[in-house]
């Protein structure tokens, strides 16, 4: 099969009406970040560039394109909290996605409740039914191939303590499906959500399924 490619190149520009990289990647999960100045002033942000990154011990990480007020909240303080951002609390992780000034409180404007935390002392989404409370391990700014700094850094951070709802396990097993996770689509606008008939279940090969057979 030959396939017709729209190519670009990045710094050509891309040609279209809307860049397709956050298209392309994905869908990509939302980090919803918790933090805290050292005053004590609550903030709270989504950021749609986040991941998982490490097994043992947990690490997660979101990028921050331009000095935001989380990022500067994780340097300061070396914690923040990821909050799941589900389809029932859409509009409030949208509202909080508005550029206010940085003693504007987003919990409040979004008429959320902000819990304490257990291990970490910045506060997390009470209402969001899972939560990873993170200490700061790393900011590393991002760098072109010339090896310019971008305007963009990653904050990584231990996850020290979860919360889950109970009612999404299932003998023991998170439901994805069932926490309807609020996921990022391409376009300006698009979010998307899980669905479990969306659901493909595929076990990793083992060597001797893909390797071909030993001749005698």
């Amino acid at each position: 099969m030959t396939i017709d490619h729209h190519f670009y190149e990045p710094k050509d520009g891309h040609g279209l009406p809307h860049s397709p990289l956050n298209a392309v990647i994905a869908p990509r999960p939302i980090g919803w970040i918790s933090s805290q100045d050292e005053r004590g002033v609550l903030n709270l942000a989504p950021y749609s560039f986040f991941n998982a990154f490490n097994y043992t011990p947990p690490i997660i990480g979101f990028a921050s394109n331009g000095a935001k007020d989380t990022l500067a909240n994780a340097e300061a303080t070396g914690e923040f909290c990821w909050n799941l951002a589900s389809e029932d609390l859409a509009e409030q992780m949208n509202l909080t996605s508005a550029e206010v000034p940085p003693d504007a409180d987003e919990f409040a404007l979004a008429g959320l409740t902000p819990a304490k935390s257990r291990v970490v002392h910045v506060p997390h989404v009470a209402e969001s039914r899972a939560v990873f409370e993170c200490r700061t391990t790393q900011i590393v700014p991002l760098l072109t191939a010339s090896g310019e700094e971008t305007v963009t850094s990653v904050v990584f951070g231990e996850v020290v303590g979860v919360h889950l709802d109970k009612t999404l396990l299932r003998d023991g097993i998170y439901q994805t499906a069932a926490a309807r996770p609020l996921i990022r689509g391409g376009g300006p606008t698009a979010y998307f959500t899980i669905r479990e008939e969306g659901r493909l279940d595929m076990r990793r090969p083992r060597p001797e399924d893909v390797l071909p057979a030993a001749e005698d």
